[in-house]
């Protein structure tokens, strides 16, 4: 199986055009995508396929699905910043996230664009995991600096830095945790339009 995890940048970054590309050149079973826009729900006629958007509280962005497979998907809304989490970098504003559950081929995946705080994000992780303990992978935009780990997942995902905080600081934010399954492809792709690098992980289940 092969996905293609990408954070598009909301309406500033990667549009349908983008996805397309990727989708034709690499050929992914599953496309995960963060910070969607109404605009991107144009995938399917460019594309066919199934497709399934959610939209983070009180915004206009959220995290998509498509594949040319069926799927099924459950929101699960995660806990926001707690007052002693100080968010990175400290200016930016705290908001409920959601996170997009697709069961796909008997596998359930997990879509995620977490908090900017480094103890929420964490416990944003830990509790998804209390929601749908049969979560097989995490993969998308974790917005964490340093390690993140699961009991029973192995960090799966490519090593180099996938995004550049303020054009200077380079991070790795898109992050992939896995349970079972051995990996045969893990590597990011060029940003392209958007501020992060898409991310494809193939593996045998």
């Amino acid at each position: 199986m092969l996905i293609l995890s990408w954070n598009l940048l909301k309406r500033a970054g990667a549009g349908t055009d983008d996805i397309r590309r990727l989708v034709e050149t690499h050929h992914p079973d599953l496309v995960l995508l963060q910070e969607a826009t109404k605009g991107i729900d144009r995938l399917p006629e460019l594309l066919g396929g199934h497709y399934v958007r959610e939209v983070m509280p009180g915004g206009h962005d959220g995290p998509a699905a498509w594949s040319k497979s069926p799927f099924t998907t459950e929101t699960i809304s995660l806990p926001i910043a707690g007052r002693l989490d100080i968010p990175v970098p400290v200016f930016r504003s705290v908001a409920p996230r959601v996170a997009l559950v697709v069961r796909f081929r008997e596998m359930d995946i997990a879509n995620v664009h977490l908090d900017h705080g480094q103890r929420a994000n964490r416990r944003q992780l830990r509790h998804l995991l209390e929601c749908c303990p049969g979560i097989e992978m995490v993969i998308g935009d974790y917005n964490a600096l340093g390690p993140t780990s699961l009991e029973g997942f192995s960090d799966v995902g490519p090593r180099c830095p996938t995004h550049v905080a303020y054009g200077v600081i380079p991070v790795r934010l898109d992050r992939c945790l896995l349970r079972g399954g051995r990996v045969t492809k893990s590597t990011a792709l060029a940003r392209g339009l958007s501020d992060h690098r898409p991310i494809l992980i193939e593996f045998a289940v």
